[in-house]
């Protein structure tokens, strides 16, 4: 599960503070955490920050629209459905029939998109779900 260290209670405060500077100290587990930045043409994703830009300009988004985004933009090219979504967002707790993405599509467009009524990064296959465009123009 990732664990390398265990405190059995009770524990000294000191103790517990001196076990996290020696995490903190290591090296590898920066390098092994820093994830890199996602680019689509001028669209930028900072995983690491949690910051998406367009031409250097914050998008406005909320926590679980830039949880969408990721997850779009990781798998650009393919067709996700709208129960895969909500799956990898909300971990399978959903009703069969939760349109809750669509809005939350519709603002992340709205964030993201030159005209969120075409849009050209976020494409709705009807019948299926919504694609993560990987070449976009513009």
């Amino acid at each position: 599960m990732g664990a390398d260290d265990y405190l059995p209670k009770p524990f000294e405060p000191r103790e517990l503070l001196a076990r996290l500077r020696a995490v903190l100290r290591r090296p590898a587990l920066a390098a092994a955490d820093s994830l890199p930045r996602l680019r689509f043409g001028r669209l930028e994703i900072d995983r690491d920050a949690r910051v998406a830009q367009l031409d250097g300009q914050g998008c406005p988004l909320t926590a679980y629209q830039f949880d969408l985004l990721v997850v779009l933009a990781e798998r650009a090219g393919r067709v996700l459905s709208r129960d895969h979504l909500i799956d990898a967002l909300k971990g399978g707790s959903h009703e069969p029939f939760d349109r809750s993405i669509d809005v939350h599509i519709g603002r992340l467009r709205a964030a993201i998109e030159d005209d969120p009524k075409q849009p050209r990064r976020i494409i709705t296959v009807r019948g299926s779900g919504y694609v993560f465009a990987r070449v976009q123009d513009g």
